[in-house]
């Protein structure tokens, strides 16, 4: 079977480039380990037609890429979790609060968290998120977790605290293993003036749900697209490469996009392609990260003056927030991935269920429907979003999202931050620097 390209993975990224790739009169096959499209992506119906995102859901304003794809598709564009009315809520150490601009923490934390806030906005202009490593201090920033540095700064316990309270909300790792350096990268990437914000990453949804944007380039691709093809090996050579599946089967092409996830690529023999570019792929790392989802009758928390956001120190899940009504996405960081998988399957939902009550309260008990997506341990993902221990920017280096044709890569990994945007954006150009190259 002999093609012009070979994409490996049909995630956003691996459909992406496929689509563009065959709009631009390239033979193309796709070959995707699942038997379904999406990757990292994918959504079920309740019966009363409420669409439930199970992986990633939320984009933001200068998301051009993805935002881009879900005009072309025919898509829309609404508010997300930001939006809803009421307060968040926190599950600490010391009990349940609920209100906005950590109200559990003092005045004297408050002014902390904003200075160092302020100093961090003006590092992140000093960062060219292309080019990280042009920085004059970059390796100092990057041996740095964020968490020293907000000590080095000055911040008290409590500032350093709600940092970590939101990064294990985001299922990025503590900020006591998150580059200085990485951080700055992502927020100056989304063009911030201090520490992440939802306003700037992820205050808007897919109305159809984000999984609609995989589905429809996939009936766009149709028969190009082989499921249950996982790949065992790829050979490239600029006389002609090979992509040969675990069962033997192998497919030609005069260029391979892979876009599979860091992990699952580090069980794939790559040969032809320099020692370089290999050591800088798998020297990145993805969060171990898992989602669960509920679904209940209404928003009921509203009426409570709460908003669905929340936030626990002392869970299993790190952080909650609404879909659309009466649906709850819960995300479970890298440091209590572990508690999850020991958690028997009988007891998982009541278990997960009692960290919402203690949340939400007593609406919270008896869900309509629950589901769980161990992303962290799934054999074709190994992973959620990206995550960037200290000294991890320099060590994967400026090859970063790089191609060495006819190899090309895609994927969210190989953006800033793992993001939805990531895959489609590097997906999109893999396959434009491919057609240029002919």
């Amino acid at each position: 079977m002999a093609y012009d390209v070979v994409v490996v993975g049909a995630g956003l990224a691996g459909l992406s480039a496929a689509r563009d790739l065959a709009a631009g009169g390239a033979d193309v096959v796709v070959l995707e380990a699942r038997e379904r499209p999406g990757g990292r992506v994918e959504q079920t119906q309740l019966p009363d037609g409420r669409l439930l995102q199970l992986g990633g859901e939320l984009t933001g304003p200068f998301h051009s890429a993805y935002r881009g794809l879900v005009e072309e598709l025919g898509l829309t564009l609404e508010p997300s979790f930001p939006e809803a009315p009421g307060e968040e809520t926190y599950m600490l150490a010391e009990g349940r609060f609920v209100g906005d601009g950590y109200p559990w923490m003092s005045d004297e934390d408050r002014a902390s968290y904003a200075a160092v806030d302020k100093e961090f906005g003006r590092l992140v202009g000093t960062i060219d998120p292309n080019d990280p490593w042009s920085h004059p201090d970059a390796e100092q920033l990057d041996r740095l977790s964020v968490g020293a540095w907000m000590r080095d700064q000055g911040a008290t316990r409590n500032a350093v605290r709600a940092r970590d309270i939101f990064s294990l909300a985001l299922s990025c790792e503590s900020v006591e293993r998150t580059s200085l350096l990485s951080d700055l990268r992502k927020e100056a990437a989304a063009g911030g003036t201090g520490f992440y914000a939802y306003e700037n990453w992820e205050c808007e949804q897919v109305a159809e749900g984000s999984a609609s944007v995989a589905l429809r380039m996939a009936d766009e691709l149709g028969a190009r697209i082989h499921y249950a093809t996982p790949v065992g090996r790829i050979r490239v050579s600029v006389d002609g490469c090979v992509v040969t599946g675990s069962k033997g089967e192998a497919f030609k092409g005069a260029a391979v996009v892979c876009a599979l996830p860091v992990g699952p690529l580090r069980r794939v023999q790559v040969e032809g392609v320099s020692e370089a570019r290999l050591g800088s792929l798998h020297r990145q790392r993805s969060a171990t990260a898992a989602k669960a989802v509920f679904a209940y009758g209404s928003s009921f928390w509203e009426a409570q003056g709460q908003n669905g956001t929340g936030y626990s120190e002392t869970g299993v899940m790190g952080g909650i927030w609404p879909q659309v009504e009466g649906i709850l996405s819960n995300l479970v960081p890298p440091e209590r991935l572990a508690p999850l998988l020991a958690t028997p399957a009988h007891l998982l939902q009541e278990e997960l269920t009692a960290e919402l009550v203690g949340l939400f309260g007593e609406g919270a008990r008896n869900p309509e429907a629950f589901f769980v997506r161990y992303w962290g341990a799934d054999p074709w993902t190994l992973g959620y979003i990206t995550s960037w221990r200290p000294g991890d920017v320099i060590a994967v280096g400026p090859l970063h999202g790089t191609h060495e044709p006819p190899f090309y890569v895609c994927g969210s990994d190989q953006w800033v931050a793992g993001y939805m945007e990531g895959a489609v954006r590097t997906g999109r150009a893999a396959a434009a620097e491919a057609l240029a190259s002919g």
